[in-house]
């Protein structure tokens, strides 16, 4: 082969790499769903979300009306619409619902048997209303490492959530700030189920 013809086919070779690092085009937009975050006043939802965001623990400031973060995960964004959970503010939460695709439910698995009580009663309340029970539920045990903290299987009887979420997509899992990668596995089974539920309303 000449030298001319040896040049020529490794100028194509740069070429076509070229291509292919530098002309294939911006990658995919990730899936983008909205949610609601709600729960108790201290059950820790603005810590929680913070936390997925790699926020400074410094500047958080517990949400008093509402707030918004976009979550950014490999395969989706999750923007979250969080809703403060004063006495004053959880009568007006239904207003926030629509256009949720999915919901976050934060409890203080350690807290009191009054507090408890009201965090089931809001969640019972939200698992049956019109513009939520179709959707995909998360339900965060939060403060798992504090010693005074309730098991998964305590919660799941107390609330009775067998029951009362038969037929819908939901997860109730464990969590604490200090284990941040058992908090990502639970969003990661999150974004499954609105893949599935996206998968489903495409089919039909």
């Amino acid at each position: 082969m000449s030298d001319l013809r040896i040049t020529e086919a490794f100028l194509y070779m740069d070429y076509l790499c070229f291509r292919a690092l530098c002309c294939k085009g911006p990658p995919p937009a990730r899936p983008e769903y909205d949610l609601v975050c709600i729960g108790l006043t201290g059950s820790g939802k603005t810590s929680l979300l913070s936390k997925l965001c790699s926020e400074s623990p410094e500047n958080v400031v517990s949400t008093t009306g509402f707030s918004i973060k976009a979550v950014p995960f490999q395969n989706a964004v999750l923007n979250v619409k969080e809703l403060g959970g004063a006495d004053n503010i959880r009568k007006y939460w239904s207003r926030y619902y629509q256009g949720s695709q999915g919901v976050i439910f934060v409890l203080d698995s350690a807290s009191s048997e009054d507090d408890l009580e009201t965090a089931r009663n809001e969640l019972h309340s939200a698992l049956q209303h019109p513009q939520l029970c179709t959707l995909p539920f998360l339900i965060l045990a939060n403060h798992q490492d504090k010693p005074a903290a309730r098991s998964v299987q305590e919660i799941k009887k107390y609330f009775e959530l067998e029951p009362l979420a038969r037929g819908k997509r939901w997860i109730l899992q464990p969590c604490s700030l200090d284990d941040v990668d058992t908090l990502k596995d639970s969003f990661s089974q999150l974004i499954n189920l609105l893949e599935e539920k996206d998968h489903e309303a495409m089919r039909m």
